[in-house]
């Protein structure tokens, strides 16, 4: 269900996308991102800084993009938020004693320090690699072809990175049950 929620704004963008066009997908965008980040804030009780980093960065994007009706800045802001994410993710190894992806998950996989630390170069990795195909394929293909791939190549390619983690998660999960069971 958590999926389904932080992914729903895209599902909208493209279903505007082909229902009318770029501008009308944008505006859907920005409602979406603003609805979901207060929604989640009204459910929950606090904001999760992704739906606020992306609200801001949608605003900014999608508003130039209404204001000077042209599309180069919605298809920047895939870039501009995985880059930012990666950013985040590598500054985290150097500040605090804990990296992004450990806060994230501590609460529910114990690991060794050095895992934690692979595997949040792997998200920054995997963040810095899907800005760059984000805008390859943004400036090399028409915008319909970036639009399917804003919904399904963003989002499969995340799926496979999840699906992927955790296989090289497994043996640490194993060790951690086996340890629990004695």
């Amino acid at each position: 269900m958590k999926m389904f929620f932080d992914f729903f704004p895209v599902l909208l963008f493209f279903v505007a996308y082909k229902m009318y066009d770029i501008y009308t997908a944008t505006a859907v965008l920005i409602i979406a991102c603003a609805v979901q980040t207060f929604s989640h804030r009204i459910i929950k009780g606090r904001f999760e800084n992704a739906h606020l980093i992306t609200l801001v960065l949608v605003a900014l994007f999608g508003g130039l993009t209404l204001l000077l009706h042209d599309e180069v800045f919605i298809k920047w802001k895939p870039t501009a938020i995985n880059w930012l994410f990666a950013a985040v993710f590598i500054g985290s190894q150097f500040m605090g004693k804990k990296t992004v992806i450990e806060r994230m998950m501590g609460a529910n996989i114990t690991l060794p320090s050095a895992i934690w630390t692979k595997l949040n170069l792997a998200w920054a990795i995997f963040f810095i690699a899907l800005g760059a195909l984000n805008i390859y394929v943004a400036f090399s293909f028409d915008t319909a072809t970036w639009v399917n791939f804003k919904l399904f190549g963003l989002m499969g390619l995340t799926f496979v990175f999840i699906i992927a983690q955790s296989f090289y998660l497994m043996p640490y999960l194993k060790e951690a049950e086996a340890s629990d069971n004695d």
